[in-house]
């Protein structure tokens, strides 16, 4: 049975997100073409009407993922009225971010794996970069804009990073510490 090409639209736009959240949950490599499908409710089938392959779907879904986390982390700063760098650290470096990895920063799920694909994922990893840098840059206390670029860089590389480490030490209260410590330094820099 054809479907309309509103609704393969629809259904491309669904698959996508499915994507996105496995991907970061399982790893690229986590999760098979087919049982992406049964997971979106769609037929494996449909997968090559709406995608060229799945290094186009990985590509896809991780623009995705990062522009959605832009965009929550752009809420989050709409919604603070001061210390926006010590709020958005403190957003980022929580338990619920942690433990929710399909929910959460494609940076710190899947930046590790980037680099062991091609350059048009790699573009999208950098161009969400860029876009997480740009907010940053808007919040960041500094003279100059090379010294302001400089922070947002390590500000951004200290949440991701640990991020990262709370999630691969196994350890609750070393994962704790890991969170407090990286969104305390931040803070502190950001007055």
């Amino acid at each position: 049975m054809r479907v309309s090409r509103e609704q393969a639209d629809k259904n491309r736009e669904h698959v996508i997100d499915v994507a996105s959240r496995l991907f970061r949950e399982r790893g690229f490599e986590g999760i098979g073409v087919a049982d992406l499908m049964k997971e979106a409710g769609l037929t494996h089938g449909g997968f090559y009407g709406q995608f060229k392959s799945k290094e186009d779907l990985k590509i896809q879904a991780s623009r995705r993922a990062l522009s959605r986390n832009k965009d929550r982390w752009a809420k989050v700063l709409a919604e603070t009225p001061s210390e926006k760098l010590s709020a958005l650290a403190r957003f980022y470096l929580s338990d619920a971010h942690r433990d929710r990895r399909g929910e959460g920063c494609a940076l710190a799920a899947l930046g590790g794996d980037a680099p062991r694909y091609g350059r048009e994922l790699q573009a999208a990893f950098k161009d969400g970069i860029e876009g997480y840098l740009e907010l940053l840059d808007g919040i960041m206390s500094a003279s100059s804009g090379e010294k302001r670029r400089d922070k947002t860089i390590v500000a951004l590389s200290t949440m991701v990073g640990a991020l990262v480490l709370s999630r691969a030490v196994g350890d609750e209260a070393l994962s704790q510490k890991i969170l407090s410590a990286a969104a305390d330094e931040i803070a502190a820099k950001s007055e």
